[in-house]
């Protein structure tokens, strides 16, 4: 009698969806003839004259929603084919067809309440067009702004993630440590980093290193705080069966009690990186000559509120990037533990 191996039932369904063609792309179809129908606003219905000065970057925002609709053509079609290499790709984007139609929707009412039919206020809602212009002609200074800002919440994340993280295994290994510096964290943890910008301004010798600070102090706090808890909560049963065969407390500490905390540890990282976002934030409209901060400042200062939207959805792009990075980092380094943690 051969042994019969039980596979679950879900293992079949992928196995099947990843043996089916890439055909009949529902979604993606609908997204194409929405952007179709959208650059047939943009271009057909007439806009509203709105001031002295005509629009700029009109048509050549109509080009690019005649651009995504003719791709999404021809990536439906190619679908239909199935070609051995463009097919799996084709496969990965199908998940956002739905994301697509709805990005079409949004563009669309967008542009009938600017463009078309002005019920909003200028030059607070600006149309698509203005969103092009202000990437076109301002590209040098923004990508500049860019630059800085990251350059500042490398050397912040950072700082403040490494010495969180030393931090939290010293008071999670260590009992007499944690008594004093649990009171620390207690006291200063829960101050938003931004109340001390005027402290660090002060005791700093410049703008850019009190932001460094500030980053960091923000990034530090949960990361040291669930470091901490991901040593204190190691099953003592690791601990002894690592002295049973003749550990030190050097390999107890880096092969038992890092590794076994690494969940928490990134999920303090995560509250890191989201809280150094805000600081960044902050402390360029505050002290910084430079930056995505410092950008959106000065296009208020102006009333240039297309170039304060073109950054905003730069800052987006980049946060969500620097976080995404992070999660396959995760994946990599805690692959071994996947079954046993949720993601």
């Amino acid at each position: 009698m051969t042994a019969r191996t039980i596979t679950p039932a879900s293992s079949h369904i992928d196995a099947e969806r990843a043996a089916t063609p890439a055909r009949h792309w529902r979604s993606g179809l609908v997204a194409a003839l929405a952007w179709a129908l959208l650059y047939a606003l943009m271009k057909l219905v007439p806009n509203q004259v709105i001031g002295f000065a005509e629009p700029l970057y009109v048509a050549q925002t109509d080009a690019i929603a005649l651009i995504i609709a003719a791709a999404l053509f021809v990536a439906v079609v190619l679908s239909r084919f199935d070609p051995p290499v463009i097919g799996r790709t084709l496969r990965r984007i199908h998940p956002a067809g739905p994301w697509l139609i709805a990005l079409a929707i949004l563009f669309g009412l967008w542009e009938l309440v600017t463009a078309k039919l002005s019920l909003l206020p200028a030059p607070f809602f600006a149309p698509p067009n203005a969103l092009v212009e202000a990437y076109a002609t301002d590209w040098y200074r923004l990508g500049d702004s860019v630059l800085h800002s990251l350059r500042l919440l490398a050397f912040g994340f950072a700082l403040g993630a490494v010495s969180g993280f030393c931090t939290g295994v010293a008071i999670g290994w260590s009992r007499g440590l944690g008594y004093w510096v649990h009171p620390i964290l207690r006291f200063l943890g829960p101050v938003p980093s931004t109340a001390l910008l005027p402290l660090s301004l002060y005791f700093f010798p410049s703008s850019f290193s009190a932001a460094i600070f500030l980053i960091a102090l923000a990034t530090w706090f949960p990361v040291t705080v669930l470091t901490w808890s991901g040593v204190a909560s190691v099953d003592t049963a690791y601990y002894d069966v690592a002295r049973t065969l003749g550990a030190k407390p050097r390999f107890l500490i880096l092969r038992v009690a890092i590794p076994a905390a690494l969940p928490h540890v990134f999920v303090g990282l995560f509250m890191g990186l989201g809280a150094s976002f805000s600081v960044l934030v902050a402390a360029e409209m505050m002290g910084v000559k430079a930056g995505l901060g410092w950008y959106l400042q000065w296009a208020q200062g102006w009333a240039a509120y297309p170039n304060m939207y073109a950054a905003l959805i730069v800052m987006a792009l980049i946060f969500s990037t620097l976080i995404t990075a992070l999660f396959s980092v995760r994946d990599r380094l805690l692959a071994w533990q996947k079954g046993a943690v949720k993601w």
